[in-house]
C-alpha cells in the first residue's frame, strides 16, 4: 500500500494497514483489542500514551515506571513529548518523526515514587488500564510462550512514512460543528462539577476531537461520531482530573465524576 494513497486521504486504506498493524501487534500482545485499538488512536492522534496497571500484565517493555523518575527526568521527557526535542550539555537536538512516548506507571505501589504532576499529565492523550487477561486468553499466554519469545521474530508491516501518511490522513477526517460543540460542553462541564477541584483544559479538548478522529478512521469512516467521543472520553479525559479532598474520602473517582458528565450533557442528533 502506497504512502500516495494515504496521503490522498484514503480511508479504507487507512483502515486495512492499521488492521494489519493491529494483527501484527496480536502475535506477540494476547487479547485486548480494545487496548489496541486505543493505543492505534494515539498513534494516528500524533499523541502519546500513559499504561497504569498492576504489575505483570505485560506493559514494560517501553518507558517503565514514569513515577519511578526523578523530577528532573520527567521534565526532561516533557520536553521531549511536548517540543518534539531533547537537550543534552545544552545543545538541542530535534527528535525524528513519527514520535510516540508510551510510559507506564504502576498505582499500587508509592514508596519510592515521584507523583506526575498535572501539567505533565496533560500532555499524554490517553490513559490505558489494560486489566487482567481472560481465564482463555491467560491459557493461549502460556501457550504462545511455552518455547520461545514471539517478539524475537517479528516483522515490520508498515514504515515510518506510511506512519506520517497515517497521521496527515487523520487530519481529513471531517469533525462536524455539533461533534465539536459536543466535545466543549463535555470538557466545560468537567470544569463546573463541585466534585472536581480541577477540570481539563483547551489541551484536552484538542486530544479528544483529534483521538475521535484517530478512532472514526481505524473504524473506516470518513467523519467523527458522537459515540466515537463518548468512547473516548474516560481515556482521554479522566487523568487530567483532581477531585476535591472531602469527595475523594467519600470514594468519588474521576472515572464517576465523568461518567455523571457524559450522562448529563445532551448528544447531539444523528448526522445526516
Amino acid at each position: 500500500m502506497s504512502e500516495q494513497q494515504l496521503e490522498a486521504g484514503d480511508v479504507e486504506s487507512v483502515f486495512d494497514l492499521c488492521k494489519e498493524l493491529m494483527q501484527n501487534i496480536s502475535k506477540v500482545f494476547v487479547g485486548k483489542s480494545a487496548s489496541l485499538e486505543l493505543l492505534l488512536t494515539a498513534l494516528l492522534a500524533e499523541g502519546h500514551l500513559l499504561l497504569e496497571d498492576v504489575p505483570g500484565v505485560g506493559k514494560t517493555l517501553l518507558a517503565d515506571e514514569i513515577n519511578r523518575a526523578i523530577p528532573r527526568t520527567q521534565s526532561s521527557l516533557l520536553e521531549s513529548m511536548e517540543e518534539g526535542q531533547v537537550t543534552v550539555d545544552g545543545k538541542t537536538l530535534t527528535l525524528p518523526r513519527p514520535f510516540l512516548v508510551i510510559a507506564t506507571q504502576n498505582p499500587v505501589e508509592l514508596e519510592g515514587t515521584f507523583p506526575l504532576p498535572e501539567a505533565q499529565l496533560d500532555r499524554f492523550l490517553l490513559r490505558l488500564k489494560m486489566g487482567y487477561p481472560s481465564q482463555d486468553e491467560e491459557i493461549m499466554i502460556l501457550e504462545r510462550f511455552q518455547q520461545d519469545e514471539p517478539l524475537t521474530g517479528l516483522q515490520p508491516v508498515i514504515t515510518t512514512a506510511q506512519v506520517t501518511a497515517l497521521q496527515q490522513a487523520r487530519r481529513s477526517i471531517v469533525v462536524a460543528a455539533p461533534v465539536k460543540e459536543y466535545i466543549v460542553r463535555l470538557i466545560r462541564a468537567t470544569r463546573e462539577l463541585p466534585a472536581l477541584r480541577l477540570g481539563a483544559s483547551p489541551r484536552a479538548s484538542l486530544h479528544l476531537m483529534r483521538a475521535a478522529q484517530a478512532m472514526a478512521a481505524l473504524r473506516g469512516r470518513r467523519y467523527v461520531l458522537p459515540d466515537d467521543v463518548k468512547c473516548l472520553a474516560q481515556p482521554v479525559l479522566a487523568h487530567r482530573l483532581s477531585i476535591e479532598a472531602k469527595e475523594m474520602m467519600r470514594g468519588v473517582t474521576a472515572e464517576n465524576a465523568l461518567q455523571e458528565i457524559i450522562s448529563g450533557v445532551t448528544v447531539p442528533a444523528p448526522l445526516s
